[in-house]
């Protein structure tokens, strides 16, 4: 018995061998859509991976430290206390955002001055231009972004201008610890000694001040039990401590979103080849049924029969898995490329256990799951068929048709909820991508139900053939509207999506709408300010007084004790944050009230109504009604809250979580914002040189420079989510190969019949040019339309804003598909007027 097993297992796989062998061509291709799939989905997940791994790995040289202490404000003798029992900081920093001047070019730049004493940084290094100058800065010299030394052409010996002191510049400051990216783009580092910080007069009333104390650990120090035990009485005294592996975390948090998103792109990418190995498998196995029929009359059970595909499919799987590895691996080495410097660490490419792990279990799974239900044919053909005296029964087992069906439920809902790691949105991720698959099949049935009844008998001969191959059996119109359609569904959400994005961002361009804001001006500048922007020719479109304060109590519970309660799920934001309020008496354009009545002047002082966010109502817990204690610089003030407002914080303005109404902080200490409007690059310089010379300590937010810079932000991860939309459509051409190739033989018999019968080379070319045309056509605008569809659902739910489609995908994405099909289907069946009909009827009887 062991040896016949043995025996009918070898057997099987010889057959299984030779049959594939025959057909080496067919199931090249849905290999192929296995590979791209796969590589899509273990290139992203691989290199989301690997990135946590490297910023875990240098996570002590991103900090600059094992941990440090930090208050925006100066510490309190509580926490200078705990500084000196941990044996004193190592290192010390003073770092705020303000304008600098380069007086030698008569040039203005925001910028972040960071002031530093002692050895920092103990882990990583300042990488400088000279390499010395990380030393002779310390000499009361400057080391300056490198690329705003190269933006304003600087040299090593220059001056740069920071308040009222001139430093010389030592060198240019390619990277430093504790600096973002991001941040670093709009606020470029600017490094001076500390000591030289107060020589500047920029540390002013309502300067915005972080202090940092930073410190080497000691030897087996627990840095987790640490932050422990310091975490709540560091709160209280308005510090923080961020050890070198919060910020790890942290940094890890801040790209697991894009991480994720790029590997649910994947995943679409690995559906299309799933798509494609279902229904390009049912016409293979289709082709295969009278071959099957002969195996059955020579006395092969049906079990044997689907034994021999199935070890096909188990095989295909194997080999996509194991060629997706190594083109995924390929593949990620583009996106530190395309991320550029987005990315906080240079990230090592290697290939991990995991990835090949995940390759081979998606490969195989992903062959069978989706190969099943057309494999089911196998069990049920009779072999009568072999003389065609017989149709072929296609009844298949409910439980088994039901089983198939589940798996692949199952298989989609556990990798959605894998990448996302929440129930909800991969039960919306699964529905969503059920309802796609769902309108796209809809679609394609109704169609070819349509044209078959309404057919245009009228029409030429070529027409008419042509569309009745979108109905006739073996056709291939669900398959490819399906991958045609979910992969420019994709490419158009995408960019729908984008150019929200950049919508929301965006500055509307009317000649009352401010694109700079004027910040930290004293309250003795302001009306000296005002004057210099009229007499500039320029306008001051709004005066904005801040006041600095921190919640003190929560509805009569004082914050100490909040603090405390390990159960309470008031945010610490809420708890910690020094809020810069204002006090007006209307609302701006980017707020509306979505709860009680707005305020607009104090009547009594006991009882003083505020106005807060949506966002400040949710964190703190606190509704219309409600009261919130409030320490301004020292007074206490008991608030209630009377309106709640929704802020759209994506426009470019000053908002504001608290507003006060007027009559209660016009003699609180306070400083003004001001705004106003350039219409030139030109002016916006010269405004900016003068506001520096005149108010060194007033920093200036040119708004068109920075949303340039956002624009080239979005631009960077876009270029990798249209890399990845793109290669998902690339997964559908591979699909839609593999179903063209696989009913070449049926095309080519029955263009050698249409040729026996008369007609012309050129006749048949132009029938197939026409159907895949329509198919291209068919399955774009379907996409095109549902992706319209749901960024219209993604505008009102999650982005809240009107949807106003672009005609890109219309007029680009739509016909370039189309165009494409067409190029595809014409190009592969161009084999078929190439023989001669009597060799493809000989080939057909053979």
């Amino acid at each position: 018995m062991d040896k016949g097993k043995k025996a009918g297992f070898s057997w099987l796989a010889k057959m299984a061998w030779r049959d594939g062998r025959a057909s080496y061509g067919k199931l090249t291709l849905f290999v192929l859509s296995i590979i791209l799939g796969v590589a899509a989905v273990v290139s992203v997940h691989s290199f989301s991976g690997l990135l946590k791994e490297n910023i875990a790995q240098r996570s002590k040289a991103l900090l600059g430290a094992d941990f440090v202490i930090e208050s925006d404000q100066p510490i309190t003798q509580k926490v200078e206390a705990i500084i000196d029992s941990l044996g004193g900081a190592d290192a010390r920093e003073i770092n705020f955002p303000s304008m600098a001047s380069f007086p030698g070019k008569g040039a203005t730049k925001f910028v972040e001055v960071r002031g530093i004493d002692g050895g920092f940084p103990f882990y990583g290094e300042l990488e400088t231009v000279p390499q010395q100058a990380a030393g002779r800065y310390k000499e009361g010299k400057a080391l300056v972004d490198a690329t705003t030394m190269i933006q304003f052409n600087l040299k090593v010996g220059d001056s740069i201008k920071l308040g009222a002191k001139s430093f010389a510049i030592a060198g240019s400051l390619e990277t430093v610890p504790g600096s973002t990216s991001v941040f670093g783009a709009i606020a470029p580092p600017v490094l001076i000694p500390l000591a030289n910080i107060d020589d500047t007069g920029l540390v002013q009333t309502g300067s915005r001040i972080d202090y940092k104390y930073y410190f080497k650990a000691k030897e087996n120090q627990d840095l987790e039990d640490l932050n422990k035990k310091l975490e709540s009485i560091l709160d209280e005294e308005h510090a923080d401590l961020d050890t070198h592996l919060s910020e790890a975390s942290r940094l890890g948090r801040r790209y697991d979103n894009f991480g994720k998103f790029l590997n649910l792109v994947g995943f679409i990418s690995l559906l299309l080849g799933c798509v494609g190995i279902a229904s390009g498998m049912g016409i293979y196995v289709q082709m295969k049924l009278r071959s099957i029929a002969v195996l059955k009359c020579l006395g092969a059970s049906k079990k044997q029969s689907y034994l021999i595909f199935f070890i096909q499919i188990v095989c295909m799987g194997l080999i996509g898995g194991l060629f997706g590895i190594m083109f995924g691996y390929v593949l990620q080495q583009l996106f530190p490329i395309l991320l550029g410097d987005l990315l906080p660490v240079d990230v090592n490419i290697t290939l991990s256990f995991q990835s090949v792990l995940l390759g081979l279990s998606l490969g195989t799974a992903m062959s069978v799951l989706f190969a099943l239900y057309p494999l089911m044919k196998t069990l049920y053909v009779s072999p009568l068929q072999t003389l065609r005296v017989v149709q072929e029964n296609t009844s298949r087992s409910i439980r088994a048709t039901f089983a198939v069906g589940l798996g692949i439920i199952g298989f989609v809902f556990c990798f959605a909820y894998w990448l996302l790691g929440d129930l909800a949105r991969s039960i919306y991720f699964v529905m969503g991508l059920f309802v796609v698959f769902l309108v796209l099949t809809s679609v394609a049935q109704f169609f070819m139900a349509m044209l078959k009844k309404f057919f245009p008998h009228s029409w030429g001969f070529i027409a008419r053939q042509s569309l009745k191959n979108l109905f006739r059996p073996q056709n291939q119109t669900l398959v490819l509207v399906l991958s045609i359609g979910i992969g420019t569904f994709l490419i158009s959400t995408l960019y729908f999506t984008k150019d929200m994005l950049l919508e929301k961002a965006a500055m509307e361009d009317r000649a009352n709408t401010a694109n700079m804001i004027l910040m930290d001006i004293q309250t003795t500048q302001v009306s000296a300010v005002a004057k210099t922007l009229q007499s500039s020719g320029f306008p001051v479109i709004d005066k904005i007084p801040i006041v600095t304060m921190r919640v003190e109590a929560l509805k009569d519970k004082q914050v100490s004790e909040i603090r405390k309660d390990s159960t309470s799920q008031i945010g610490r934001w809420i708890l910690n944050h020094e809020f810069r309020v204002t006090y007006r008496d209307s609302l701006v354009s980017s707020e509306k009230i979505v709860a009680g009545n707005w305020i607009s002047r104090a009547q009594n002082e006991k009882s003083i109504p505020i106005s807060v966010s949506s966002d400040f109502a949710t964190m703190a817990q606190v509704d219309v009604g409600d009261e919130v204690t409030f320490n301004v610089q020292g007074k206490i003030m008991k608030t209630v809250v009377r309106s709640i407002r929704e802020v759209d914080w994506t426009r470019l303005q000053p908002n504001f979580s608290i507003v006060f109404p007027i009559g209660v902080l016009e003699n609180a200490p306070q400083f003004g914002v001001m705004t106003t409007r350039t219409s030139t690059d030109v002016g916006s310089a010269k405004l900016q040189q003068r506001l520096v010379s005149e108010f060194p300590n007033v920093s200036i937010l040119d708004l068109k420079r920075i949303l340039g810079l956002l624009e080239d932000i979005l631009g960077k991860i876009g270029w990798v989510i249209n890399f990845m939309a793109f290669f998902s459509i690339f997964v559908g051409i591979a699909v839609l190969m593999g179903a063209i190739y696989s009913s070449k033989h049926q095309r080519m018999r029955q263009g050698a019949l249409l040729r026996t019968l008369g007609a012309k080379s050129s006749q048949i070319l132009k029938m197939i040019a026409l159907e895949y045309a329509v198919l291209g056509f068919l399955g774009a605008f379907m996409g095109v339309v549902l992706a319209v569809l749901g960024s219209s659902l993604l505008a009102y739910i999650l982005f809240d804003t009107a949807f106003v489609p672009s005609s890109i995908p219309f007029m680009v994405i739509l016909p370039s598909i189309t165009i494409l099909v067409f190029a595809i289907g014409v190009g592969t069946s161009i084999e078929i007027i190439r023989n001669s009909p009597i060799s493809v009827l000989q080939k057909e009887n053979e």
